[in-house]
């Protein structure tokens, strides 16, 4: 008798945790603070191509992993591979359109028709890598929006995402991997 009341009672247990673990898979809760930083996405980008830029790209990844949390760029290890492959180019910047997954593959040109004609390195930099992050491009706009790109100016030297694009890093890459769809693969070409 003493058996069959523990499998009972085993038995309701266990219906009891399947259910609590069904419903927490059906409705899930808003992300915490705490719960965004610790599924931080991590991409890595490759710059060993971009000489010239490297101030400039390590000013815009700083820009950018100071002002979101979800999402963390890291210079990836000699040889390994990178999400984000940054060069160099003679051309006007452009980018792949985001956002990117870890272990897809995004391509960024930082063009030195756009430094020619008078726009800022790290403000190129740190908008070309808001597309990999899954900004379009909101032309024209003011110097206070990354995004706005070279419609700002040649005067504007912005580097820093405001508060709405922030917040689409931050929902785009909400609760780490589950969240990402595939990236559009568009590229975006900032000429004027």
């Amino acid at each position: 008798m003493l058996d069959s009341r523990w499998f009972k009672t085993a038995g309701v247990a266990a219906a009891i945790t399947l259910a609590t673990a069904t419903a927490s898979y059906a409705a899930p809760a808003p992300v915490t603070a705490a719960e965004s930083a610790a599924a931080a996405v991590t991409l890595r980008y490759d710059d060993s191509r971009a000489a010239g830029w490297e101030a400039a790209i390590a000013a815009g990844v700083a820009s950018w992993n100071a002002n979101v949390g979800n999402v963390k760029l890291v210079e990836a290890a000699p040889g390994t591979r990178a999400e984000i492959q940054i060069v160099a180019t003679s051309g006007w910047p452009q980018a792949t359109l985001g956002p990117v997954r870890p272990g897809g593959q995004a391509r960024v040109e930082l063009g030195s028709q756009a430094v020619a004609q008078g726009h800022d390195k790290t403000r190129i930099a740190a908008h070309e890598l808001g597309h990999s992050l899954g900004l379009p491009d909101t032309k024209p706009g003011p110097c206070s929006q990354l995004m706005s790109g070279s419609s700002a100016g040649t005067s504007c030297a912005n580097a820093v995402p405001n508060a709405a694009e922030r917040s689409r890093v931050e929902s785009a890459y909400a609760r780490g991997l589950a969240s990402l769809a595939p990236a559009d693969g568009r590229v975006l070409v900032d000429a004027p």
